[in-house]
């Protein structure tokens, strides 16, 4: 792809590096900004900058926030004896937008896997068993991709709880196995989190 203008190729260049924008769309993206006034892009820069320069880690439940706490946590009209447990920040927009949840959420920032180097203490773990210890939870929903890391992940917190006071609970096997919750639709994700069931550990008699 040859470029008349080195700024433009430049530009391409940094859209190209976003997820699953190519150059062709890369193009396209560059092409809309310069053909619209200069103050359009003036306040998609501000945006951007303004996002990765203010954005914070809700100290509670790891999820983003313009506070030290996020709204969700602080909202009083969320249930507060329900923690949804999560991979990611994207997997609590999932889940949010099937409006099948009120509880409060926490967020591992991934799953044990031993292959990629990934054990218990690079994840939100320990915060995680800290506030199950709360008298007022009365249950932890495991909303993790039901893959083999996943499951493994499920196991390692529910063995750590052993003796906690806390119904441990897992969504329905309605987002299928192998696959990422974030993808999953909403009606069958909203499905999968209103049907949850008691998680049982395979070692229990």
């Amino acid at each position: 792809m040859n470029f008349s203008s080195k700024r433009i190729e430049e530009a391409v260049n940094a859209f190209a590096t976003l997820p699953g924008i190519g150059r062709k769309t890369a193009l396209r993206l560059v092409l809309h900004l310069v053909k619209h006034p200069l103050e359009n892009s003036e306040q998609f820069v501000e945006a951007i900058l303004g996002m990765r320069r203010n954005i914070k880690t809700c100290r509670v439940c790891h999820n983003i926030s313009d506070d030290d706490i996020c709204s969700i946590c602080t909202n009083p009209h969320r249930e507060r004896s329900v923690i949804c447990v999560v991979e990611s920040l994207r997997d609590i927009l999932a889940i949010e937008a099937t409006g099948q949840y009120r509880g409060l959420y926490h967020v591992l920032g991934g799953i044990i896997s031993p292959i990629e180097g990934i054990g218990p203490a690079e994840l939100n773990i320990d915060s995680l068993l800290e506030r199950l210890r709360d008298p007022e939870v009365r249950e932890v929903v495991m909303a993790i991709s039901p893959t083999i890391e996943g499951d493994t992940t499920i196991y390692y917190i529910s063995k750590k709880l052993q003796g906690v006071n806390v119904q441990i609970s897992a969504i329905a096997r309605g987002v299928s196995f192998g696959g990422e919750l974030e993808y999953a639709d909403e009606l069958t994700l909203g499905r999968s989190i209103a049907a949850r069931a008691p998680y049982r550990l395979q070692d229990e008699s």
